[in-house]
This record gives C-alpha cells, sequence and structure tokens, in this order.
C-alpha cells in the first residue's frame, strides 16, 4: 500500500514504557515520523532511533507549545499532521484506513475526528460517557494550531472536518502512580481554565468555541461553561461521578472502571476544586507561585 503525504509528531519525555507500541504501530504507514523530545534520560531517543532520524530536543512548556513549536519551526514536507501521544496508538484498522482515506480527501476538508479507545489498567473504559470521544487530530499542514488550554484541541484556521471510522488507542503503561501524579499537576491548569469558566478569566483567542450544538468539543466545553462552572464547588465532582458511575452504566466497566470513574471523574476534580477554593483564599499569585505549580515538569503523556 502506498504511503500517505502524513507526517506524524510525537512528543517524548521519558517515554520507554510507551514509545515502542506507539511508533511500531505506525512506522509502516507514514512518509515520516517526528519526535521533539523533552532531555529524556531513559532510553526514548534509543528506541526512537530505531524509527527515525528526525528526532529533536526542545525544552518543555507545556505540550501544546511544544507541539506549535514542532509546527511553527521544524521542516515538514507532508501535506498533512497527525499528532499522537507516546502513550498512543493506531489500531491495525485505522492506520489502513488513514492509508486508503487520506488521498480521497476533497481539498474543502482540513480536519479528521478520529476515535480514541481508552485503557486503565489493561481494561477497555468503555463506558461512562467515556467511549466515544472524538479528537480533531489529523490536520491539513498550515491549517492547524493547539489551543493552549488544559484540554488542548487543535483549532483549524480553515476548511472543513470529516470523521473516520476506526479507533486510536490510549494506554499509558507507566501505572498508577504516574497516573496520579500527572493529573496532580494537570490539576492547576484545569483550575485557570475553570476560574475563567466561573468568569474570573477570558476565554482566549483561537480556542475551541462552546457550542450546544457544535462538535463534542464544543458541546463539552458548552456543557463546563454553562452547567458545570455553575454548580457549586465539591458538589459537581460528586454530582459527576455519579452520573458517569451510575446513569452512563461506569459500574460495567468493573473493579478497573470503578477506580478509574472515580478517579479521574471525581478525584481529580475535587483536586481542582480544592486549588479553585485555595486561589479564592490566597489570592491567584500565592495559590499558583509554587515549586509544584511551575509547570516545567514535562507531562508527554
Amino acid at each position: 500500500m502506498t504511503k500517505p503525504s502524513v507526517s506524524l509528531i510525537v512528543l517524548t519525555y521519558n517515554e520507554e514504557d510507551n514509545i515502542d507500541h506507539c511508533l511500531s504501530a505506525a512506522a509502516s504507514c507514514f512518509e515520516e515520523i517526528i519526535i521533539v523530545d523533552s532531555f529524556s534520560t531513559d532510553g526514548t531517543v534509543d528506541i526512537c532511533r530505531k524509527y527515525t532520524d528526525r528526532i529533536y530536543t526542545h525544552p518543555f512548556e507545556n505540550q501544546a507549545k511544544q507541539f506549535n513549536w514542532a509546527i511553527d519551526n521544524l521542516e515538514i514536507s507532508s501535506e498533512w499532521i497527525l499528532r499522537l501521544d507516546s502513550d498512543e496508538m493506531l489500531t491495525p484498522e485505522l492506520r489502513d484506513e488513514i492509508c486508503r482515506k487520506i488521498p480521497e480527501i476533497p481539498n474543502g476538508i482540513a480536519g479528521v475526528y478520529l476515535r480514541r479507545r481508552v485503557y486503565f489498567m489493561g481494561r477497555w473504559m468503555r463506558h461512562g460517557a467515556y467511549y466515544p470521544m472524538w479528537f480533531l487530530r489529523l490536520f491539513r499542514r498550515g491549517c492547524g494550531r493547539y489551543e493552549e488550554l488544559t484540554e488542548e484541541h487543535i483549532v483549524l484556521s480553515t476548511g472543513g472536518t470529516t470523521r473516520f471510522q476506526h479507533d486510536f488507542i490510549d494506554y499509558n503503561r507507566k501505572g498508577l502512580t504516574f497516573w496520579i501524579d500527572k493529573h496532580n499537576h494537570w490539576a492547576l491548569g484545569e483550575m485557570m481554565d475553570t476560574m475563567g469558566a466561573m468568569g474570573l478569566a477570558q476565554l482566549p483567542d483561537n480556542t475551541v468555541r462552546p457550542s450546544l450544538l457544535g462538535t463534542q468539543e464544543q458541546q463539552t466545553r458548552w456543557l463546563k461553561l454553562n452547567v458545570y462552572a455553575r454548580v457549586p464547588l465539591f458538589a459537581r465532582p460528586i454530582m459527576y461521578f455519579l452520573y458517569r458511575y451510575f446513569v452512563r452504566l461506569g459500574f460495567l466497566d468493573g473493579k478497573e472502571g470503578l477506580i478509574f470513574h472515580f478517579l479521574q471523574g471525581c478525584w481529580y476534580r475535587f483536586l481542582v476544586d480544592a486549588k479553585i477554593y485555595e486561589a479564592q483564599k490566597l489570592g491567584m499569585s500565592r495559590a499558583t507561585n509554587r515549586r509544584e505549580y511551575t509547570g516545567t515538569k514535562p507531562w508527554a503523556s
């Protein structure tokens, strides 16, 4: 099968547990693979060299700025760009679908939504409103950039979108301690985004605009702005977990689902609310000017 005109960009930092799975599933499909590493100290770069010689090092600030630096500063010859995290991989069905359909996409289409399938502790999180979830990950070169919010959606500057049928997989193999540390770090960005939704700041330009009748991303942002943000602190994460676990059948995901939906749907969002409460009580500058909040630790996946 002819390789489509697609460049895969992957951001890395100490991803030796994940990166081989990511790259091996894509190696035979695309014109080029580009790695932007944040000074890994494990075997990540050595593994990447098995698949590509286009490996660059750049200081990490956040994922959106790192990715935008790549598309602004690196030579990319392909017509299309695909973004994957180090802990994500294409299913064979999606890889073949990309190879087959990319050459046939009309000129007016600039972005492709792909469907994510999340695994946690080895189990597919199929319920609890966590599947299907659609993300704009494949776009024409020059037509898309990442918004610089915690949720980090790609925003198109021009053109329409379409969807592909098959899934990509999100499966971080680093374990629960890493997962908790990463979400603790993310909670600061989510705190500031949520305070913006509460009217304490303005939603930046070049971000996904909220719309109840729009894409899944737009609907989620509309609900966060107009529903979730209006519910009292600390009550809303509990309500959200109950909705996910019982109304949206998260309990069908077994013990792994109980752990995941509680931690991701309740604990993480309760932590965000606690940081909001701290920021309101102490002042934003005091609440964010701490070593744990410096934003210098690269969570590349």
